[in-house]
């Protein structure tokens, strides 16, 4: 996928239609597709067990963004903003118009803006393990955080696969954006959503902590809070059935 001189990647399985066609625009218009999208560092890798669990019920895609899962870095900083417009944008020129916006970490961020940027065809919003938690706004603690939910709280297999799309992406491309991650406002910019938001953690995410997610969740009018039990910030991978279970049930309560 190709929009404003970058390159990502698209994904999709099963009974999904393929982006660009006739069938995946008459999918898009009687139901709304969920579109995973990823944090700093990682790809589709780590959020590929949801996708199967959500794709049994709905037309499912999920993008590797530039710079990462091994697409071309940019040639210079993104800021968030700029990836959003690219998703939007890729996804329209993919026949995608309608889509229900899934991202976890900085994904979050990349995914507000990407409803900012096309209000009327992002219809809701899941935010998972939302990022910068106040508690670390400084590279050190939220360092420490990863550190510590990586070794007390995943799996051997999610720690693999974020790993290894660590060694993907590359020390450069990730420290370029890390203070983009940093820097970027996501109260302030939330607030200007309009449509349902769940906020999505794990009971034990160090990352993500509960007070600051419940006060993401009351920044919009139409904001919901949820937490899986027993899981830490990549509540995805280890309990893909239960968090597709409450996305679900978020959606499904929460027509448009």
């Amino acid at each position: 996928m190709e929009a404003r001189g970058l390159t990502g990647r698209i994904l999709w399985t099963g009974t999904t239609p393929p982006p660009g066609t006739d069938a995946a625009a008459e999918s898009a218009a009687a139901t709304p597709a969920y579109v995973l999208v990823h944090g700093i560092g990682v790809s589709h890798r780590y959020l590929r067990k949801l996708h199967g669990q959500l794709a049994g019920g709905a037309p499912t895609y999920s993008l590797d963004l530039p710079g990462f899962g091994g697409t071309p870095r940019p040639s210079r900083q993104l800021p968030v903003e700029e990836y959003g417009a690219f998703i939007a944008e890729a996804l329209k020129a993919c026949g995608i118009h309608s889509y229900i916006l899934v991202g976890h970490s900085m994904g979050v961020q990349f995914s507000i803006e990407a409803a900012l940027s096309a209000p009327s065809r992002a219809r809701r919003l899941v935010l998972m393990g939302p990022v910068v938690d106040e508690r670390h706004r400084s590279v050190r603690r939220q360092g420490v955080a990863l550190f510590l939910d990586a070794l007390l709280r995943e799996s051997a297999s999610s720690n693999w696969a974020v790993f290894t799309d660590y060694l993907r992406c590359g020390p450069r491309w990730y420290f370029t954006e890390l203070p983009v991650m940093m820097e970027y406002p996501t109260e302030q910019r939330l607030a200007g959503i309009d449509v349902p938001v769940l906020v999505l953690r794990g009971e034990q995410d160090q990352v993500a902590g509960r007070e600051w997610s419940r006060r993401l969740a009351g920044v919009v009018p139409q904001g919901h809070f949820a937490e899986i039990p027993r899981t830490g910030h990549v509540a995805q991978h280890l309990r893909p059935r239960e968090v597709a279970g409450a996305i679900t049930s978020f959606v499904a309560a929460t027509p448009v």
